[in-house]
């Protein structure tokens, strides 16, 4: 197998050499090389058939390696899931989870045993194993086809899966700004608009996903391309026997329409108080579909602007300016409607000067027609990446079964070298014309909105800034008012009733919790205890090795770490005794705290009082709590240390009990050397502490 990958990876590198001319006899290395006419592309022996249930079957023969390739495509187009979003990707993924026939657990071991590949989606599955066990596979893909069972306990697995993703995400710029732009490219009455949350993963049920399995998973929209060592004639009766007692059936068809494009520049800004750096997404839908006569020239013009590590947003923005490690853009096809984005993350202090490097780039390739160096160069290189794609078995098979979905030429694979080869300079000039609007794109920032926010008016044809949450709902730059009969006090109260009642918080004397993380460097574990509200210690941990370890005996305070053991003295001191006390919100008043209630604002899509939180020692944070439950959900703590203004970002998600007091599961910290999230693992309350544990030795 290893001398037959050698080969065919050679054999690419030839191919590449040939049609790129990087060898040629008299070469001069002051101009860029010359592409000679490359020859047609042989994609393989090709050939189809269509079963009596409707099942669209591509063949394409492959003899060099013995192996066999399956990809299933559902030509459906994707439905508006309402409260269960989410609904679709994890039917899919329920495909694989259990059948009339084998449990999940056999179907795993199978594939392993056979040393096959299987992944599912909503339009169907992607598989191979060798040819000798390809009767083998084809069993199984028939039986999760035809015969899915879904398991109300599988599917409560996978919804756990998800939300615990969904979790993580929360904090994550680059799925914060998806998000964002699928709100803003396709609007929530858009399947591609569509936002999966906890709350929506909560409302999927096991009816819906055999539903949707029963209604869309059915032969007469369905293509199975078959790649790899085998014959139409072996492989058609296998097909027949595996998928001929598949039914067809009506499947739902409603078309969305295609979304409006923004008509000048907006300006959508997300607040991350702890963001040390902006990330930057500009884009907008466009129409462009994948059978647009324009598909290859449009390749090209991206491949220029953004497409490639040597484009020109990349040098601009990294190599002349130093503002980023990367720019890239995206222009892409789809059935439905396309999009184009270009994306980054920078410093916050040269944001607006990134959006302007970046919008400069899309108005010179609207006005100044490319030159001929720079486009051999990327057509040279867009070329040796169709080669290597062609490796790719699925690859092959989408190609094959593209030529018939979208209704392609015969010979568009074929020739896509020679028509790549034939884009000019005023191609490209067109196509600018056509799909790039530096002046009407959605401008999405995500980053620590003190920092830029005036500096980004301009980039607003109306010289304002519309702000956004995490999930893509509008917010008020202003916060929400505040009922008069609502106070600080209010609120406080109703979180202290919402854990378990002012009563009970006071009955503790002593506690242990013990929360771990997982991080690139191992498992974190960290270990917090108090007594009495005047002795605390707070011990970390990494894969079992002790890091750090601060102790509080009421009086004097240590720090012990990898670095030597230090007094802790002065402010530090003085914070380190308000760590100490076991929820200072039932004493705020009495040690001295000032609270302001500023108003209502959203945190994960739903009202939170904000209160701003000033201790004895002036120093600022501001809390978040629920409206509707109570519960405490987010502090940023805002700190000043020797490289600047330090923001930590602390989110409390999975409120739980233990002893009647409510925790939380999981804790998100953003704004440290690297994100963590913590998991409680337990909790120990009024086990009668010794005092000898808070001695300082």
């Amino acid at each position: 197998m290893k001398v037959l990958k050698m080969k065919k990876r050679i054999l690419t590198i030839i191919v590449i050499i040939i049609v790129t001319n990087a060898i040629a006899q008299n070469l001069d290395r002051t101009k860029a090389p010359v592409a000679n006419m490359p020859s047609a592309i042989q994609l393989g022996d090709i050939k189809t058939f269509v079963l009596e249930n409707g099942l669209k079957v591509v063949v394409v023969e492959n003899h060099k390696v013995p192996t066999v390739a399956y990809s299933m495509i559902l030509e459906i187009y994707p439905q508006l899931e309402g409260s269960a979003a989410g609904l679709a990707d994890i039917a899919s993924e329920l495909l694989t989870c259990g059948t009339t026939h084998r449990t999940k657990d056999e179907i795993d071991n199978e594939i392993d045993f056979i040393g096959a590949k299987l992944t599912t989606s909503p339009k169907g599955f992607n598989a191979s194993a060798l040819k000798k066990e390809n009767e083998k596979l084809l069993a199984i893909l028939s039986d999760i086809t035809l015969n899915s069972n879904f398991d109300q306990k599988e599917l409560d697995k996978l919804k756990k899966q998800k939300r615990s993703a969904l979790e993580q995400q929360k904090d994550d710029p680059d799925a914060i700004s998806k998000n964002v732009q699928a709100i803003l490219n396709f609007g929530k009455n858009h399947p591609y608009g569509e936002i999966t949350t906890e709350q929506t993963v909560n409302q999927i049920t096991l009816e819906q996903c055999i539903n949707y399995y029963q209604n869309y998973f059915r032969p007469n929209v369905a293509y199975l391309g078959i790649v790899g060592d085998v014959t139409v004639e072996e492989i058609k009766p296998m097909i027949e026997k595996y998928f001929g007692g598949w039914q067809r059936s009506d499947v739902p068809s409603m078309i969305p329409t295609m979304p409006t494009a923004p008509s000048m520049n907006k300006l959508f800004l997300i607040n991350k108080p702890e963001a040390a750096q902006s990330v930057i997404n500009i884009t907008y839908p466009v129409n462009l579909k994948p059978n647009s006569e324009d598909l290859i020239k449009v390749k090209v013009l991206n491949t220029i602007i953004g497409g490639a590590a040597s484009s020109r947003l990349f040098r601009n923005l990294r190599e002349k300016n130093g503002y980023t490690y990367g720019c890239f853009s995206s222009l892409n096809s789809d059935e439905l409607t396309g999009q184009f984005s270009i994306y980054t993350k920078v410093r916050s202090s040269v944001t607006d000067s990134a959006i302007t490097e970046i919008l400069g780039e899309l108005k010179r390739i609207r006005t100044e027609k490319v030159d001929s160096a720079e486009l051999a160069g990327v057509k040279n290189y867009l070329t040796g990446s169709f080669a290597i794609s062609l490796e790719d078995p699925a690859i092959i098979a989408k190609f094959a079964i593209n030529i018939d979905r979208y209704k392609l030429p015969g010979d568009y694979y074929i020739n896509f070298l020679k028509n790549l080869a034939a884009v000019t300079a005023d191609d490209v000039y067109a196509m600018a014309q056509k799909y790039i609007h530096p002046d009407k794109a959605n401008i999405i920032v995500i980053v620590n909105k003190e920092n830029v926010s005036a500096s980004l008016l301009k980039f607003n044809s109306n010289n304002t800034i519309e702000y956004y949450d995490i999930y893509g709902n509008s917010l008020a730059s202003k916060l929400k008012p505040v009922s008069p009969n609502i106070s600080t006090k209010t609120v406080i109260n109703a979180y202290l009733k919402a854990i378990g009642g002012a009563r009970k918080i006071k009955r503790i004397k002593d506690s242990k919790i013990v929360r771990t993380a997982d991080s690139q460097y191992g498992k974190i574990t960290m270990t917090e205890q108090k007594k009495n509200s005047i002795k605390y210690i707070m011990q970390v941990e990494v894969g079992g090795v002790p890091i750090q370890k601060t102790i509080f005996d009421g009086e004097r305070a240590i720090q012990d770490g990898m670095q030597g053991k230090r007094n802790i003295l002065g402010n530090e001191l003085a914070e380190l005794k308000t760590e100490a006390i076991i929820y200072k919100e039932k004493d705020f008043e009495k040690l001295g705290y000032q609270l302001n209630l500023k108003g209502i604002e959203p945190i994960f899509g739903k009202d939170a009082y904000v209160i701003e939180v000033t201790n004895p020692l002036g120093n600022i944070s501001t809390d978040w709590y629920d409206v509707e439950t109570g519960y405490k959900v987010r502090t940023v703590n805002t700190s000043k240390t020797e490289q600047g203004i330090l923001t930590q970002t602390i989110d409390y998600l999975d409120y739980k009990a233990v002893n009647n007091i409510l925790y939380p599961n999981v804790i998100l910290i953003n704004g440290g050397p690297f994100p963590l999230r913590l998991t409680l693992q337990s909790i120990d309350i009024n086990k009668k502490m010794s005092d000898d544990e808070f001695k300082i030795k």
